[in-house]
């Protein structure tokens, strides 16, 4: 088993994660905070748009059962990655459509796959998905993490 890690921004981290957990392969994921330049973010602080952090994922994967790639098309078909700064009803730069990298070969194969989404005409518009080096992921507070399972509104699958 090889254990290693991707973190992912596409809108709420609520029903992201929910999705991330339903995939077989997926040892674990934390919703949380990253990108941004305050230390210790809260919810309340990333709420005002004011401390540059997105709302994200991190998943923690076996690559032996579930591939970097993988996770990426899953990541793709979660939100609308040709929305700048955006999900649905929700606005601000937390909402923001961004991978965090972690090491050459995660950049590699985000970019690739966005080129590929882009040469696919799968999207009317060109995807707006940041690659990011990863920087410090910020855990969200406990209420957050597994949020929708908790009030029963998605099982968990892996």
């Amino acid at each position: 088993m090889a254990i290693e890690k991707a973190t992912f921004g596409a809108g709420c981290f609520w029903g992201v994660e929910a999705k991330f957990n339903e995939i077989i392969g997926v040892i674990d994921t934390a919703a949380g905070y990253e990108g941004g330049d305050l230390e210790h973010p809260t919810y309340k602080d990333v709420c005002t748009d004011r401390t540059g952090h997105a709302e994200v994922v991190q998943v923690t994967f076996d690559n032996s059962r579930i591939s970097y790639e993988s996770l990426l098309d899953a990541f793709f078909t979660m939100h609308d990655p040709t929305q700048v700064n955006r999900q649905g009803p929700d606005f601000g730069t937390q909402y923001r459509s961004v991978i965090f990298t972690d090491g050459e070969q995660q950049v590699r194969e985000a970019r690739a796959k966005i080129a590929e989404l882009n040469a696919s005409g799968t999207y009317r518009d060109p995807i707006a998905t940041e690659v990011c080096p990863a920087t410090t992921f910020w855990k969200a507070e406990e209420y957050h993490q597994r949020y929708l399972e908790k009030r029963g509104m998605v099982s968990c699958h892996i």
